[in-house]
């Protein structure tokens, strides 16, 4: 990893066995070994997601 400042925060969260195993697997599949590169990513495609859909709703009901 590069030496660049990165904007980080540390968290801690709790979740299921059955949870744990699929973000160490999606981790494992996509090339990684921190299960919280997955949880950003899935959290950053999701919130584009919603903002996709936000704006189609507005537009259609304009």
């Amino acid at each position: 990893m590069s030496r660049r400042k990165r904007n980080l925060r540390r968290v801690s969260l709790l979740v299921t066995a059955q949870t744990w195993y699929h973000l160490q697997e999606l981790a494992r599949m996509d090339g990684h070994h921190d299960p919280g590169v997955v949880v950003d990513k899935l959290t950053r495609e999701r919130m584009l997601l919603f903002r996709r859909s936000g704006e189609e709703g507005r537009h259609g009901h304009s």
